[in-house]
């Protein structure tokens, strides 16, 4: 194939979310100008334990129309609103990590700069009784409707996701082909001609897109475009999952539990939680590993528990030549912040708007890449601050992350918040100001100065100013139901 060949038909490697997701994209967008197909086997499992979201997802189904209730009942979903975390910054300390904003900004500085200075007058709320999603969250509570402000995502069965995704691309014209992949035909130039099953059918294509995990067959195997590790500044390698049953009402909310050398995650959904421990084989066996996770769930397991190893890093080209690494073929940060979703979704967002109908050019492979780059470590440094600004150091493992050399990126940005309490989102960036705030706060950062645009305030108006909006928030999440019964009522699964 000519990189000036003009791009009919995209052939996707493998289904999952990941595969899904694109085949969604592609048929809502842009099906009526292409010829869409997808290629999975039923022989080959996918990781599907992504199971907690973050909420551009709503904006990524807007855009597909998605029922949102439907979808919810379609998943067994439940609402998320943030993540708590536990022994992270210290043992026997949590914080958490909401959605939204918090508090009220001013146009010189942020809010977190006014709740320090709210703070060193003696006011001490915590940072979070500013947030309306901490608080409702840690009622337990929840509510949406058209008009309302609060932002969520939401935790779901990721097999049961991709069930849904598929029924809804199908339905849009796009042809699904059972087979394994055994090789992959170039053409003379490199680019990749065509995919063969192990049926002996091959498939022609002017665009692939690989979804075949961690494999990498096409991006990797076949095309050899090397690997970025960052397994020094995130050395977490394996993870242990395992489902249990519901032994009470679903929480709107991920826990990240912090152990010795990893951290555990429970995920309610509407029929039961999804479970893992993250860790370190450097520090833990995958035996030690299992039996630590079985040691701290509730309710009984439902499942085996499954290990899943994996190496963190990214693909030094996302798209080469004339194929496309989606989801756990162009790399991996891991779980932590529920970005996995996120990214396959930007992804097709990003090829979708720099898609090469005239023809693949070097100038939209460059600038999906540079793209993709810049996300990708952007959130790599907000996953490495959880891991290295903590005060523990009760483990060779939490030592090592916290005297690890960090990204300079990175190294910056927890300076100017050590040093000024500020914080910022770049352009592009996924995390907000907020997230950062929540998380640097949370871990431990104990800013050295603020903006003292707040101090021409009199004391009496900051006391009233700051309660005010503590008041608003906790009498407005008073009012909302609880996040079981507005389930029961709103998104209730039928199985």
């Amino acid at each position: 194939m000519l990189h000036n060949t003009r791009v009919k038909k995209v052939v996707i490697a493998g289904g999952g979310t990941a595969g899904w997701v694109a085949a969604a994209a592609l048929a809502k967008q842009l099906g009526k100008l292409l010829d869409i197909v997808l290629v999975e086997s039923d022989q080959i499992g996918t990781v599907g334990v992504g199971e907690a979201t973050i909420p551009p997802m709503r904006v990524f189904h807007s855009m597909l129309g998605v029922d949102e209730q439907e979808f919810m009942r379609a998943t067994n979903a439940t609402f998320k609103l943030g993540i708590s975390f536990e022994n992270w910054g210290d043992l026997n300390k949590k914080y958490f990590h909401p959605f939204g904003t918090t508090g009220q900004s001013s146009f010189l500085a942020d809010f977190q700069h006014f709740w320090l200075h709210g703070k060193a007058k003696g006011i001490h709320a915590e940072f979070g009784e500013y947030s309306f999603e901490s608080q409702v969250a840690k009622n337990n509570k929840f509510a949406t409707s058209k008009n309302s402000a609060i932002n969520y995502a939401y935790h779901l069965d990721a097999t049961r996701y991709a069930s849904f995704l598929r029924n809804y691309s199908e339905k849009r014209g796009v042809t699904r082909i059972e087979g394994r992949i055994v090789s992959v035909h170039l053409h003379a130039n490199g680019y990749i001609k065509s995919i063969e099953l192990e049926d002996g059918q091959n498939i022609e294509g002017d665009l692939f897109i690989d979804c075949t995990g961690f494999n990498g067959l096409l991006i990797e195997k076949t095309l050899h475009t090397g690997y970025e590790d960052w397994s020094h500044w995130l050395p977490c390698d394996g993870a242990v999952a395992v489902q249990t049953e519901s032994v009470g009402p679903a929480k709107p909310y991920t826990r990240s539990i912090a152990h010795e050398h990893g951290w555990q995650w429970q995920i309610p959904l509407q029929h039961r939680t999804g479970n893992g421990f993250v860790f370190c084989s450097k520090y833990v066996t995958d035996e030690e590993a299992k039996t630590l996770l079985l040691n701290n769930i509730e309710g009984q397991p439902i499942t085996t528990p499954r290990l899943i190893k994996y190496r963190t890093g990214r693909r030094k080209k996302v798209w080469h030549k004339n194929c496309v690494a989606l989801g756990l073929s162009s790399g991996f940060v891991e779980p932590l912040e529920s970005t996995s979703i996120y990214l396959l979704m930007n992804g097709m967002i990003r090829l979708m708007r720099l898609f090469p109908f005239a023809g693949i050019s070097p100038s939209h492979v460059d600038e999906y890449n540079k793209q993709s780059l810049n996300e990708i470590e952007n959130i790599r440094d907000f996953i490495i601050l959880h891991y290295h600004v903590t005060n523990r150091e009760d483990s060779q493992f939490w030592r090592y992350c916290k005297h690890m050399d960090i990204p300079q990126s990175l190294a910056h940005r927890i300076n100017l918040f050590r040093d000024n309490a500020c914080a910022f989102q770049g352009d592009g960036e996924l995390f907000r100001l907020e997230s950062w705030t929540h998380v640097m706060f949370g871990q431990g950062i104990e800013p050295a100065s603020y903006h003292q645009i707040f101090a021409t305030m009199s004391d009496q108006e900051l006391v009233t100013y700051l309660a005010d909006i503590r008041q608003k928030i906790h009498q407005t999440a008073q009012t909302l139901p609880s996040h079981h019964e507005f389930i029961h009522h709103y998104c209730r699964a039928n199985s």
